[in-house]
């Protein structure tokens, strides 16, 4: 804020100085700081200052002593004092002019009166008033923090800091969402938020149209519409949430004081962003362990967890089909939304399971049903809400939508999904994800990541699971593979791999070949291997069932 020249005009040294132009303005300028400049002037000269001078240099020349006023007036000075009676004995008129035209104040000052005074008393004005505006400062610090701990929101953390800087503010989220507003034009805010680089101008910072307050570092300028704005951004941790803008009429407005108010709303803005995520992570936290102790434990459904259920948002009275998703980075760190950059790790809001999180629920809206989801590792488990359509293609339709949208915002990722079947009784909560999980361990196995598997295909899978446990069949499974297995270990081959492929193939040697990138000659040589190792014949139909009887127990056993 500074001293008004008013103030500064009426101390007693200034007594016998004479006001020669800009009366009208002593109440409409401040003084920040006072100097004593002589020729040349350069860059010695800040805003807002109090200029002392002699005019030594110019007393013979009115066009030098000309350019020295216009120099100042350049630099942003608020007062310009000359001691008169020894180089200089009246001031110009041409110089006066010059003065009224820039809204410069001149003064007379008799040359008797010494320059260390002034300097002295103009020093200890300004900080005393640095001082009262100290303290005017921390009150309001002391404000702001307590609409935080007295669980007020952002609106009031705006108003109260309008109220004392008198600038439109506005504060938006990291996704560009407004969220409070203190009398900035909406139309202009709408233009400022759509990013439209024809609109919008970002000015490159100057230190000369500011202060020296540190919070210039980090404050970005815009021209919008011929309109000047200013963004500073509000960090936690390390981590942007959000922005402060405001809009003054004009950089003059920027002064010490409202800088450092600017400076404890920031404070004020980050620490109620930090105690919102927290409340949504508690409260997502909670959902997920309920979700997840549903899922795993079997758990009965009584009233009372009905009740707990509802609280939480979620109606356990409705029929759910459970769907497991595994999610798999193959280029972890590679997103491509730069909302994800500015996020936190650790948190709910900024991680990537709450942007999956996002849009399942997006999904459920979208067809209009009910879901719950939680996380465990890299895996997705979702109830979604059933009805008398068709089940599979349900589950289909909501997972064409998640993954629409997903693998349009995040590259790297890859999903793989087991759907349970749906069940005619309501609180089949474990069985259920028994069932997805099952048969998303059997799909991964059998057809690789990237796949949808229902627990309806799997009937043949889990048939050999039965079959598996029997003790006298995994004696025949492991004397029929063993020498594979031993022969694979020691020579770092895969004959196993290459039999499912050949058998796929129903036995065609040209085919397995090219899918395994072989010469045919090793393909035959690799399966003469396998029926010399099994003592099987490849041609025999009942040696060929056994040993792909036997490959098959031998990898559900691995999926166990």
């Amino acid at each position: 804020m500074g001293v008004l020249v008013k103030d500064i005009v009426q101390l007693p040294v200034m007594a016998t100085s004479k006001i020669k132009v800009g009366k009208d303005l002593l109440d409409k300028k401040s003084v920040e700081w006072i100097s004593v400049i002589e020729i040349p002037v350069e860059n010695f000269v800040r805003k807002n200052e109090f200029v002392l001078s002699t005019g030594i240099g110019c007393e013979d020349d009115p066009l030098l002593l000309e350019e020295f006023v216009k120099d100042i007036i350049d630099s942003g000075a608020s007062l310009l004092a000359f001691a008169t009676g020894r180089y200089i004995n009246d001031i110009p008129e041409r110089v006066l002019q010059v003065a009224e035209r820039h809204d410069l104040i001149i003064i007379d000052i008799p040359w008797e009166v010494r320059f260390g005074d002034i300097l002295h008393i103009v020093l200890q004005e300004l900080q005393e008033n640095k001082q009262g505006e100290r303290k005017q400062a921390e009150d309001v610090r002391h404000e702001l923090i307590n609409c935080v701990l007295r669980n007020k929101g952002l609106d009031e953390i705006s108003s109260t800091l309008y109220k004392h800087i008198q600038i439109p503010v506005a504060v938006i989220d990291q996704e560009r969402t407004l969220r409070t507003n203190q009398y900035v034009n909406k139309k202009f805010l709408n233009t400022l938020m759509s990013n439209d680089k024809d609109k919008i101008q970002q000015i490159p910072p100057s230190d000369s149209l500011y202060n020296d307050h540190p919070l210039l570092n980090q404050m970005e300028e815009y021209i919008v519409e011929s309109q000047i704005c200013y963004q500073l951004p509000i960090w936690n941790n390390h981590y942007k949430q959000g922005y402060l803008l405001l809009k003054p009429k004009d950089r003059s407005k920027l002064t010490t004081f409202v800088m450092d108010v600017l400076d404890h709303a920031l404070t004020a803005c980050a620490l109620y962003f930090v105690k919102e995520n927290a409340i949504e992570m508690t409260e997502v936290r909670l959902k997920d362990n309920f979700i997840l102790n549903l899922a795993k434990k079997h758990t009965e459904v009584t009233t009372q967890l009905i009740s707990k259920a509802q609280l939480l948002g979620y109606d356990l009275t409705r029929p759910y089909i459970c769907i497991v998703g595994h999610i798999m980075y193959n280029n972890p760190g590679s997103e491509k939304s730069n909302q994800f950059k500015d996020g936190p790790p650790t948190s709910s809001l900024q991680s990537m399971n709450y942007y999956i999180q996002k849009e399942i629920t997006n999904a459920g809206k979208v067809l209009h049903r009910r879901t719950l989801t939680t996380f465990d590792e890299n895996e997705v488990i979702i109830y979604l809400e059933a009805d008398n359509h068709p089940y599979m293609e349900t589950a289909n339709r909501f997972l064409d939508v998640i993954e629409g949208r997903l693998y349009d915002l995040l590259s790297g990722i890859e999903f793989s999904w087991g759907i349970a079947t749906n069940k005619d009784g309501h609180y089949a909560f474990y069985s259920s994800y028994e069932e997805a999980k099952t048969a998303l361990d059997i799909g991964i196995q059998k057809h690789g990541h990237g796949e949808r598997t229902f627990f309806s295909d799997t009937r043949i899978n889990r048939l050999l699971m039965a079959l598996s446990n029997k003790e006298e069949i995994a004696e025949i499974v492991k004397d029929t593979l063993q020498p594979l297995l031993e022969y694979d270990q020691k020579r770092q081959t895969d004959l196993i791999y290459t039999f499912m492929v050949y058998n796929k193939y129903k036995g065609n040697v040209s085919q397995t070949a090219r899918a395994l990138n072989l010469h045919r000659q090793s393909l035959l040589h690799r399966l003469r291997n396998i029926e010399s190792l099994t003592e099987l014949s490849l041609v025999d139909s009942d040696d060929l069932f056994l040993l792909e009887l036997s490959v098959r127990l031998w990898m559900l056993k691995k999926i166990e």
